[in-house]
């Protein structure tokens, strides 16, 4: 069954569908791509990609399968996916499922034998843009193309409030078989962790480094939460990552303003991605949209503080300015050797540090590990000690 990618652009490549095929879908989001050469279910899982046609640029996907272990969400949150060859047989120990039967069970639209680097280098050049994947042989062209045109932008969208948790929550799910096991303690520090689209994997971070962990939604209130971390019920926040345009989850920089204020309680919080985003602008910074983002598992990042240069995992769009960093309260921290965007920054008046990768490296490398290690000894230190 023949497959077509538009692009606003007027671009139109077909491929073979897979997935949910023959449901005449026509799915309009923002087409990007990710150079990571392994974790395809992980990328396929992560809320920070809803609203998107994932593009992989690895050319065989597909050949570990899929398992119930390394999905990073509640299900499938591409809009799409777009990859040169879909592996024929999967072969791994820890596959549950094939990836076309995966796609296929959560309704999502895939393609493959197209030419993905090409694809790339055309997003690479003229910047991402809006596109409609379709195996609707009814609708032309022409009508793919003024569908993408029509698609609505990420600039402005605030995708963290379909992906956040509803209520508050306590989460507490298995460690898995890559994880030291967590602490087990009634005396262990809990965590709050604003979920704005959080992956798995950064919650079991912090379990394994011995900590309780409750998710709490991106609407949280900020009076509440210092009240708990005034009653000694809460002793740090951790900021997730998610989807959208930082800018237009305002909601959440208003709070986190409030928790940094001068007359607020010195919190340890700690900001992944849209977090470290989020913080930045609540710390008074401007954030702007990049051409075509940084998504995939060899993005380069010097630690300003040590020189060391860390290979880190990211999937982000937008970036901090980092002219706009008010140098008063907040020190640039990490920057990205490719194009030298703000990779991290921390707050000089306050226990307050900030990461725009991944640390918890799912998938990826685990280079950047550290940076739990510094948020959670913080948190610690808020316990009382057990004598």
């Amino acid at each position: 069954m023949t497959c077509r990618l538009a692009l606003a652009d007027g671009t139109v490549v077909r491929g073979r569908a897979f997935g949910a095929t023959g449901q005449g879908i026509r799915q309009a989001a923002e087409v990007v791509f990710n150079t990571a050469m392994t974790g395809y279910q992980e990328s396929m899982t992560d809320p920070s990609y809803t609203g998107q046609i994932l593009v992989l640029t690895a050319p065989l996907i597909g050949n570990v399968g899929v398992n119930n272990e390394d999905v990073e969400s509640g299900g499938v949150t591409i809009a799409g996916l777009v990859c040169r060859e879909l592996a024929r047989k999967h072969s791994n120990f820890r596959a549950s499922d094939d990836l076309d039967s995966y796609l296929r069970e959560s309704g999502v639209l895939a393609m493959d034998r197209i030419d993905t680097r090409a694809l790339t280098r055309r997003l690479r050049a003229d910047g991402v843009m809006a596109g409609v994947i379709s195996d609707d042989e009814s609708v032309s062209d022409e009508e793919l193309v003024e569908l993408a045109c029509s698609a609505p932008s990420m600039q402005g969208a605030n995708y963290a409030e379909q992906v956040s948790c509803a209520v508050e929550e306590d989460w507490a799910e298995g460690l898995g078989e890559w994880f030291p096991k967590g602490a087990e303690s009634e005396n262990a520090p809990v965590v709050l962790a604003v979920d704005c689209g959080a992956k798995h994997n950064t919650l079991r971070h912090l379990i394994a480094r011995g900590c309780a962990v409750r998710k709490i939604p991106f609407d949280f209130d900020a009076d509440e939460v210092i009240r708990k971390f005034e009653a000694g019920q809460v002793h740090g926040v951790f900021v997730s990552n998610g989807p959208g345009d930082p800018q237009a989850v305002a909601s959440v920089i208003a709070s986190l303003r409030k928790l940094l204020s001068d007359d607020a309680p010195k919190i340890p919080v700690l900001g992944i991605c849209l977090g470290h985003q989020l913080l930045a602008l609540a710390s008074g910074a401007a954030s702007f949209k990049l051409p075509f983002g940084h998504r995939g598992t060899n993005q380069p990042v010097r630690n300003d503080r040590t020189g060391r240069v860390e290979i880190t995992s990211q999937n982000h769009g937008f970036a901090i300015d980092p002219s706009s960093l008010d140098s008063s309260c907040c020190e640039a921290t990490h920057t990205h050797l490719n194009d030298g965007t703000l990779a991290g920054f921390r707050r000089t008046d306050r226990p307050v540090w900030a990461v725009q990768y991944h640390p918890e490296a799912s998938p990826g490398p685990h280079d950047a590990g550290y940076v739990y290690d510094e948020f959670v000894a913080s948190v610690h230190s808020q316990t009382p000690s057990v004598s």
